[in-house]
């Protein structure tokens, strides 16, 4: 049996371990001078006032919402087919999430379906950027709702003539360790409002400060940003190598019974997503038997923890129906030959 081809990988080497070592090697390896470089790269790159680098994406959101003023009883939405991370930064605000549907072809969160669940009490929408696609902000927009964007999944993506994240009141990104960039772990605030940055600044650590508020121990080590300086100066090469697969992919996949993604924007590939006839359990499983491991994008649309059952019709038909296909740079020649040789066999 040969070596099973991860779903995902961090694609780091020397360049990241020197960086790390020179911190460690300087005495100081908490927040310091590395994580200012990493903010003031960051916003440069994207095209922005400012950014504020925190230990995690969830971190990041729970401040950022906490910036604009969320609190008990406001509304924010978010699509059911996401992670529970942004979940639980709703939570950790005091505000009251509601999810909405997706589009079935780009797999980014609704425009109608945010209209259809705007109420007196919603304040803000938190768009994702899933998968790499970058969502139609405009449309979503005009509900006229404080538009948070995700950039977990899409960092050095474009949208019109921005970077995504650089149109909402404010974004976030993740920097986990099989991310876009990968940190071992990290999040930001990116925005253009000085007063949200300067609240996430503040509320970001508790010490040395004068007055009492609630505060939190969201900092980024100088040992995380010193690796995303070298992530950030690789990312436009690391996403023209996801694109140079997803062509490959595409290539081989065409002939087949298979949806490809899709994309009305933007696609830098942080999955890369089909859609299948049949049971994917067993296709994920046959894949795995050969040596590949597939994944379902998303574990469970959020609203299937709270047993709604209506309103998530593109929702329920992607998630019966979606894989993962491996896709991240370090992916070697044979592998990518392999997932194409492995995919053809099984879904033909």
């Amino acid at each position: 049996m040969k070596e099973i081809i991860p779903h995902s990988r961090p694609t780091i080497g020397a360049d990241e371990m020197y960086a790390a070592a020179e911190v460690i090697r300087s005495g100081h390896i908490s927040q310091g001078e590395r994580v200012r470089e990493f903010e003031e790269a960051l916003a440069a790159f994207l095209g922005v006032k400012g950014v504020v680098a925190v230990n995690s994406g969830t971190s990041a959101l729970h401040l950022g919402l906490l910036a604009v003023g969320v609190e008990a009883e406001d509304r924010v939405l978010m699509p059911s087919y996401l992670c529970t991370a942004p979940l639980n930064a709703v939570y950790h605000a005091g505000g009251e999430p509601r999810f909405c549907d997706i589009e079935v072809e780009s797999l980014n969160l609704s425009a109608d379906s945010v209209k259809e669940n705007k109420r007196i009490k919603t304040k803000a929408v938190i768009v994702p950027h899933m998968f790499g696609a970058v969502a139609d902000l405009e449309k979503i927009n005009e509900a006229g709702l404080i538009l948070v964007e995700d950039i977990a999944q899409a960092i050095g993506a474009s949208y019109g003539k921005g970077k995504a994240g650089s149109f909402g009141k404010f974004s976030i990104a993740s920097f986990y360790a099989t991310k876009m960039m990968g940190c071992g772990e990290g999040g930001a605030v990116i925005s253009n409002d000085q007063n949200v940055l300067n609240f996430v600044r503040d509320r970001r650590d508790y010490d040395e400060v004068e007055d009492y508020k609630i505060r939190y121990n969201y900092k980024m080590t100088d040992i995380q940003a010193a690796i995303g300086l070298v992530q950030l100066s690789k990312l436009p090469d690391m996403i023209r190598i996801r694109q140079e697969i997803a062509a490959e992919y595409d290539r081989a996949f065409k002939g087949l019974d298979v949806v490809l993604p899709q994309s009305e924007f933007d696609h830098i590939y942080y999955r890369y997503v089909v859609r299948v006839q049949g049971d994917i359990t067993k296709i994920i499983a046959s894949l795995k038997e050969r040596g590949v491991n597939c994944e379902k994008p998303i574990y469970k649309p959020l609203h299937r923890y709270f047993e709604l059952r209506s309103g998530f019709r593109n929702t329920d038909e992607v998630y019966s129906s979606a894989i993962s296909i491996p896709i991240y740079p370090s992916l070697s020649s044979e592998e990518k030959e392999r997932v194409v040789e492995v995919v053809k066999e099984v879904l033909s």
